[in-house]
């Protein structure tokens, strides 16, 4: 069994190929050259982070599955300073289009030692913004930057951190070590 780590950088797609975009896009074959592994789980094009591929079916599946209740943990950026009331909200689970999300654990942070991204998020001086650290147990699509916005705090970056026991570590955008 092979399981790599990845650190994913801003603006690569979660797949080898991008076959049907008329304007190529970078993908994880720019990075990893690593016959038959696959990534378990995605992660958008403009979030960031820990991305693990393996090559065993039944490890992909029981970490992209929602039924086996993965933690995976994100520090996000957001939009103006989340009080507690807005914090509760994410970890009471909040109502989006497709329905009430599971709990999550939120807690304010410092800010964290990350790489700079480019292109970097857009400074506005009139608008604050903050750190929190998100942990879902789910895995809908842009769950984490659909669920701040839903407490009136838009995520302007996102960096997943750690999904279950495998953590991003020391690793560099573009890097991946094999776990």
């Amino acid at each position: 069994m092979t399981l790599v780590l990845f650190n994913k950088p801003y603006d690569v797609l979660s797949q080898f190929t991008d076959a049907k975009s008329p304007t190529p896009r970078a993908t994880l074959s720019d990075y990893i050259e690593m016959p038959s592994v696959y990534p378990a789980g995605r992660l958008d094009r403009d979030s960031e982070g820990l991305l693990l591929l393996t090559d065993d079916g039944r490890l992909q599946a029981r970490i992209a599955d929602p039924r086996f209740k993965i933690a995976k943990t994100y520090l996000v950026q957001v939009e103006g300073e989340p009080d507690e009331a807005a914090l509760e909200q994410l970890r009471r689970g909040v109502t989006l289009n497709d329905g009430p999300t599971l709990p999550a654990q939120a807690r304010r942070i410092d800010t964290p030692d990350l790489w700079p991204r480019d292109p970097p998020v857009r400074f506005r001086k009139s608008v604050p913004d903050c750190w929190i650290e998100v942990a879902i147990r789910e895995g809908r699509n842009r769950q984490v930057r659909r669920m701040t916005a839903a407490v009136g705090h838009p995520t302007l970056r996102l960096v997943r951190w750690q999904v279950g026991e495998w953590s991003l570590g020391d690793l560099t955008p573009g890097q991946w070590r094999e776990g």
